[in-house]
Order: C-alpha cells, then structure tokens, then sequence
C-alpha cells in the first residue's frame, strides 16, 4: 500500500516538473508505477521496460530531463562514463542502489 501512495504521490509531484512534460500521463504513471515496484530482486526485463517508458524521444538513452524518481536522484551515480545519459546497461545499475 505504501508503494502504490508513494507512486501516485510522484506522480501528482512530477506532473508539474519540466522533464515530465514531453511524457504523456499514462506513460508517466506507467513509469512511477514501475519504478515504485523495483526492488533488488527485480529482473533486467523489469530495468529494461522501465527505460523504454523513461526514454521518451526514442534516441536509446535517458537524459537528466527523461529521468524521475530515484533515477532522477541517482542520475549522477548511474552514469558511470559521464556522458549525461544513461543507456541500459547503466540504468540496470539502479537494482544494487535498491539493496
């Protein structure tokens, strides 16, 4: 239950943040759902479903301004070759941020 108002909170809290605003509703809600449900123990489908959602122009990375939630926050400790986006690879990196 705390997950599913913890996802509906970021959701209502990034519906008015710039890097939200090229996402449509459903695809953001799809997002924070997904992202509100990775544990440790999730699965690299998982990571890579959530990429597809965040990757919102299509271009097979996540900039700062496609990111939310906790990618968002660990945007810096994800892109680990400091190109200031985050391919697949890198965005699985999430999983050991969850432990």
């Amino acid at each position: 239950m705390k997950k599913v108002i913890a996802s509906l909170a970021l959701l209502a809290a990034l519906s008015s943040c710039n890097s939200v605003k090229n996402m449509d509703t459903s695809t953001a809600s799809q997002a924070a759902s997904l992202l509100g449900s990775l544990s440790s123990n999730s699965t690299v489908q998982q990571v890579a479903s959530l990429f597809s959602l965040l990757d919102t122009d299509n271009n097979d990375a996540i900039s700062s301004t496609e990111a939310m939630g906790s990618v968002s926050e660990n945007f810096d400790t994800l892109d680990t070759d400091n190109n200031s986006n985050l391919n697949l690879t890198e965005l699985q990196g999430i999983l050991a941020l969850l432990k």
